[in-house]
């Protein structure tokens, strides 16, 4: 029987399997007894931008002739939601590859869907082959252990590897970013408590600091995806939500117990403060609506500059670079401010996201097995990485210069980009090994304020919150794996508790719900939404991890 009908049958007797809603299935995988030898023939399912070609791509090459394999691929596209509705139609078909190289800000598997399919026989337990064939790989899970927690589902199987990106300035994503200039005319300084924040905001809105002679100025915006309520509410409870479309939830660790911040007496407080800013018109109408286009609108606007700050986890989402006014070297982060109780937090966000983007399948031959762990072992190198996120030597990084100097002044540079907009590595789908002192030993150019010194502004910025987060409150959701049998309850829980709180608190803010006449039947809603199974499954999940604060 040759090889494609092999993976016919197999594909046909998971999609009768996976037809059969909870019921576990391992097909027979005759093609795993053989030896290992000669060229590897994987398929592979990948996103590809529109006009990227990893068939023809210069890294892809140089791996198939590193490791003897003729790659098959099967891409998507970047767009989180097609992405993720292909990947799921290869797998209910049984039309899957012997490998899914996927990014984690498109679509990934989820642990406990990847479990699932552990469990199934579909997702090949790496375990052995880790061992056997990589040795760099190992090394990571043995020194680093939120890595290895986030890997070894809890019968100790590793059934895929996640990204591993300790991205230092996405630790820290509800950072505020002021105008400066504006502060400068006006006399001010940066705000430190909320009521200064209060008097900053208004001295923005009525004291025309753009000099135009309207009253255009929107002392602060943000948008949906980078969200307002975190850096505000962390003057009042501690708010762990993250921006950029991370970590929506307000869970935290109460002497060791999972808890909900949302329903707290503080977190009405903090809704109060935010909704006073509302009512005076200093946060400007579409910050809780607009999306990140529109947000950028404002900070872009032609003429004088009319944004006064935004909450936004990097400037370039609401101000352009390298605008020929200048006004983008004008914003500089500002601290958390302390509250009423002197509470000054800042949400802390892990960096890397829980799931698997390197899952080998049942369709892989032994021989498919080897040289794929073996790839990425090289790519969990630091030249793998260099070659295989970055790009080319020559072309998209070089060797840094005696003069160049770290991100972090404590580290040796390793590697300066080029900036070229030519394709000679896989980018994102290579990002693996990224730790934060591969990211630190950047090359950067010491002024901050050209945007070739960006990523150092970021990494500037970033100091004047690390450390102010409430280190016991911090739920490890990253090392939790919920049970696959829970996992259908548990998503539905969880999406209708997080659309809930950012429902009303957006209409607690706006002053469509009174906060003190409709607080209590918000409290109560939780009940009936279901968070005390919420909170009773992420603690049994949470009591079973290896990860404990």
């Amino acid at each position: 029987m040759s090889r494609s009908q092999v993976r016919s049958l197999l594909g046909l007797a998971l999609a009768a399997c996976l037809a059969l809603a909870g019921v576990a299935c391992t097909p027979n995988q005759p093609e795993q007894q053989e030896e290992v030898g000669g060229t590897a023939d994987i398929s592979v399912f990948s996103p590809q931008l529109a006009d990227s070609n990893l068939a023809a791509n210069p890294f892809t090459k140089a791996m198939e002739k590193k490791f003897d394999i003729k790659f098959t691929w099967q891409t998507t596209t970047y767009d989180a939601g097609p992405a993720a509705e292909k990947r799921q139609i290869a797998l209910a078909s049984g039309d899957y590859p012997d490998l899914f190289l996927l990014i984690p800000w498109v679509d990934q598997f989820k642990s406990a869907e990847l479990m699932k399919l552990g469990q199934q026989g579909v997702a090949l337990p790496l375990n052995d082959l880790i061992a056997e064939h990589a040795p760099n790989i190992q090394k990571a899970l043995d020194t680093l252990p939120d890595f290895k927690a986030m890997s070894v589902a809890p019968d100790g199987n590793i059934y895929g590897l996640p990204q591993w990106v300790d991205c230092y300035h996405c630790s820290y994503q509800a950072k505020l970013w002021m105008n400066s200039a504006w502060l400068k005319k006006l006399g001010l300084k940066q705000p430190t408590t909320t009521e200064e924040m209060r008097e900053t905001l208004r001295a923005f809105k009525t004291k025309d600091p753009n000099g135009n002679g309207k009253a255009d100025e929107v002392p602060i915006t943000a948008s949906l995806q980078d969200a307002l309520i975190p850096y505000f509410m962390n003057s009042f409870i501690y708010d762990p939500q993250g921006t950029s479309g991370n970590n929506r939830g307000t869970l935290v660790l109460n002497n060791g117990r999972v808890d909900d911040q949302a329903n707290k007496e503080d977190w009405r407080e903090g809704l109060r403060y935010i909704k006073s800013l509302y009512d005076e018109g200093l946060i400007d109408k579409g910050a809780f609506t607009q999306n990140g286009e529109a947000l950028l609108r404002i900070g872009d606007h032609a003429g004088e500059p009319i944004l006064g700050s935004a909450t936004v986890l990097h400037l370039a989402q609401a101000v352009s670079l390298d605008q020929k006014d200048e006004r983008d070297k004008d914003y500089d982060a500002v601290p958390p401010v302390t509250g009423p109780a002197g509470m000054a937090h800042a949400a802390y966000n892990f960096p890397s996201a829980p799931g698997a983007t390197f899952v080998l399948t049942n369709k892989a031959t032994k021989t498919d097995q080897v040289a794929a762990i073996k790839l990425l072992d090289y790519i969990f190198t630091t030249e793998g990485h260099l070659e295989g996120h970055i790009g080319k030597k020559g072309v998209a990084w070089v060797d840094p210069g005696p003069k160049d100097k770290a991100l972090d002044p404590n580290l040796k540079p390793l590697f300066k980009q080029t900036g070229t907009e030519e394709e000679t590595g896989w980018g994102a789908i290579a990002q693996y090994n990224n730790t934060k002192q591969f990211r630190d030993a950047l090359a950067v150019p010491e002024d901050i304020y050209d945007s070739a010194g960006f990523e150092r502004r970021l990494w500037e910025a970033t100091k004047l919150y690390e450390g102010k987060e409430d280190q016991a409150a911090i739920f490890p959701y990253w090392g939790v794996w919920v049970d696959p049998a829970d996992a259908s309850e548990m998503a539905t829980l969880q999406t209708n508790i997080e659309n809930y709180v950012a429902q009303n608190s957006l209409q607690f803010i706006t002053g469509s719900k009174n906060l003190d006449t409709d607080w209590d039947a918000y409290v109560k809603g939780f009940e009936g939404l279901g968070l005390p199974r919420y909170l009773e499954l992420l603690q049994t999940a949470y009591d079973k991890s290896s990860v404990k604060r």
